[in-house]
Parts: structure tokens; sequence; C-alpha cells
């Protein structure tokens, strides 16, 4: 690590360290205590994804843990989701200078997933507010050319204006990313939520996807916290799907899988199809607080359109929640079409950046807000819920009564 290993600051000082020389710190593992992503998924994260995940540990003036702040570094390519007009003259560019916004970032929250503030909701706007200045020159020590907090739900955004706020030099532009999906639970089967929640057209598009299953040999549906002897099929469905995302970030491997198992089996689900005992589709889910979120997808493309496979997975994995007595039902990002035919409302997630060079930080808002990836999805702005996604105005005192009512319930939901 080129920077200092600490820095002080008017309540304390922060703490620099790696993320696994934080294992046995309890004020670490005190931090997510309330997220579906705890302290053990970032260190799974660290242990295997490949990503040097660090920690700003906030102590008081009395030594004592207020906030642990997991971060990372990475190399990401800044057009991969901007408009086809900014990508068209980058890419003669690139042709001269082939790195030209291929950007080291230094990444505050989760190299994996939706980011959260390892802090108690009362420490929450402190601790970002503390953290503003120190992480971009940290960001300039280690040679890091922006700053993202990365995809923070909008429950955050009271804590998080502290980011856009005060001097230009250091300020954050505040953009939308691309939002994941959510679905109330509230039916009692799947056949109920058809006939309830969808549209005529597609109840008749259901049926005749759910038809083809019978002319094809059965699949057969379980689920699982351990795959065991099918880890490495499970892997290589998911690989099939990864490489036909024209989003890539993090890649899972085998390990990973098996750390989740190992680290959060109560937590854990991982749903199979196999046909005639070959693995045609795979899910994986985190369980927690009467929600589930489905994380990742595998799917064999031999049969998975033949199938529509994708819908099957959806059908199965909610009638499994809904027997569970599962009342929310988390989708990631992407795949919009059909998750808008499904009823699913847009749960709308914030990147916010910054330049670490004070100056240049101050003239490029203009160019960051050209930037935003949700341009090319044009079917966000058909969700009902879809101004959701604009970023907040005004001051940190202008609140959204909708979004107060969410970071209530996350605060209930806190144990201890």
């Amino acid at each position: 690590m080129n920077s200092p290993l600490s820095i002080e600051t008017a309540q304390g000082q922060i703490r620099l360290m790696r993320l696994a020389e934080l294992r046995d710190c309890d004020g670490w593992q005190k931090a997510l205590r309330a997220s579906t992503k705890d302290h053990r998924y970032y260190e799974i994260v660290a242990e295997t994804l490949g990503f040097d995940c660090r920690a700003a540990v906030l102590e008081d003036s009395a030594g004592v843990v207020r906030a642990v702040q997991p971060f990372f570094f990475a190399e990401q390519d800044l057009v991969v989701t901007a408009p086809r007009a900014v990508q068209l003259p980058v890419a003669w560019i690139r042709k001269v200078f082939p790195r030209f916004l291929r950007l080291k970032m230094l990444m505050v929250g989760c190299a994996a997933g939706e980011g959260r503030l390892g802090a108690e909701p009362e420490e929450q706007a402190r601790t970002v507010e503390t953290l503003r200045e120190p992480l971009l020159r940290l960001a300039r020590a280690e040679g890091a050319s922006i700053v993202v907090w990365k995809d923070f739900p909008a429950a955050c955004r009271a804590p998080m204006a502290a980011l856009t706020e005060g001097s230009r030099k250091t300020a954050h532009v505040q953009i939308p990313s691309m939002p994941a999906t959510s679905l109330t639970l509230d039916f009692k089967t799947f056949d109920e939520y058809v006939a309830c929640r969808l549209s005529h057209a597609m109840r008749k598009n259901l049926r005749r996807k759910f038809k083809a299953l019978a002319k094809a040999p059965p699949l057969e549906f379980s689920v699982t916290t351990d795959l065991g002897g099918d880890a490495e099929e499970a892997l290589a469905l998911y690989l099939q799907v990864f490489q036909r995302s024209r989003l890539q970030f993090e890649k899972l491997n085998v390990l990973f899988l098996r750390r989740l198992t190992e680290r959060m089996p109560e937590r854990i689900r991982y749903f199979l199809w196999k046909q005639e005992g070959r693995l045609v589709a795979f899910s994986i889910c985190l369980v927690h607080d009467g929600a589930i979120y489905d994380e990742y997808l595998g799917l064999d493309y031999r049969v998975a359109l033949d199938l529509h496979l994708y819908f099957v997975t959806f059908r199965d994995i909610m009638s499994w929640a809904l027997e569970q007595g599962l009342k929310t039902y988390f989708s990631t990002p992407l795949n919009y079409d059909p998750k808008f035919h499904l009823d699913f409302a847009l749960a709308p997630l914030d990147l916010y950046f910054a330049l670490p060079w004070p100056w240049l930080n101050a003239l490029a808002p203009p160019i960051i807000r050209r930037m935003g990836p949700v341009s090319a999805e044009p079917i966000l702005a058909r969700f009902a819920n879809a101004k959701s996604m604009e970023p907040q105005k005004g001051n940190r005192a202008a609140r959204d009564p909708v979004l107060e009512e969410q970071e209530e319930q996350l605060t209930l939901r806190r144990p201890g």
C-alpha cells in the first residue's frame, strides 16, 4: 500500500487496512450486520474474485471504532454503458490511445453487489462526510484516476448527500446506476400472481412458454445450500450467461461458490434444474429477513431458449419463496424487458463520482453526467416508478417519504 496507514481527522483517525486484516475485528463484524451481504460476503469476494479489497476504519478520539467502510480498486472502462454518441468518438481515439478512459478506480462499496454504509444509521452521514476528502487523497496516492461510490440504494441518499455538498473541488456527481428490481410477494401462489398482477397478453405469453415444457423431457428441480459435485457444471452455465452480457464486472469461480456454502449456509440457496441428469439451469440466491435476492443465473443455451428457462427459473424460485413465507423478491440489474412485463418495480441504485485532482474535478460534472448508464436502457422509463431513479434535489433535509419508510424498515431490521 503506497498510501499512509492512517489519516488524522477532527473526530479521531481513519485507519486504512487490507480487508484480510479485519477478520477478527469486532467493529468490522458489526459494521454490516443489518445487510444481507454482511462482512462474511465481503471477505469471500476478497478471497476469491481477485479484487484489491480494503477498508477505512473510522475511530473516535478514544480509539472506539465508529464505522468500517469497505472499498476496493479496479480497472474499468468508463464508456461501456455510455450512449452510442459517446462510444463512437472514444473508439476512434482508442485507435491511437488504447487505454483512453480505461482507468484505475477507487470504488467504495462491494465488488460483487450493491454498496452499503458500514455504520449505524446515526453515524452514516458523519461517516460519508469524514471519508469524502481522505479517499480522494488516497486515490491520488494509489494512482487511481477516479473515485466512485458504487451502486448505493436510494434509501442511502440522505447520508450520501454529504458527498455532493461543499466545495466543487471535492464534491461528487450523483448519477443513476442501472437499477435493481423488486416484486412484493403479496399473493399466495404463482398462479394467483399471474392472474392478478400480469396483463392478458403476458398471461397468454407465459402459458405458451410453459406449454413448450410438456413436449420436452421433464425438468428436475431442487434447492440446496451445497453444490457438491455440481459446482463445476453450475459454474459453466453461469459463464455462458456472463459471456453473453454486454456489462461484465465480477466473474465468479468455483471457490466463490464453495466459500458461500462454508461461511453463509443460512443465507445461500442454490437452485438447480436438471434434464435427463444434465444441469440446464442454475441460480444463486440469498435469503435474509423475509426477502429472497436472485443474484446470478446460469443457463445451458443449447436448450434455454427453446424451453424458455429464464421464465421457468423465475416461476420456480418465486413458488419456493412463497412456500417459505418470504415477502419480497429482489433481482439484480439488467434484463429489464421481461421484468417490466412481470410487474417488477425499480429499486434505484446511485453512483457518486469524483476526480482526485481538485481543479479538474470542478470541471468534470457535465462530462460525468453524460456517461450515465441508464440512457442505454430506454425501457426503464416505462416502469411505474421510473422517476425514483432521478438524483436527489436540494439539500439533505429534503426527504422522500417513500425512501424514509425504506430507511425506517432497514433500521427496524437491525438486530441488537
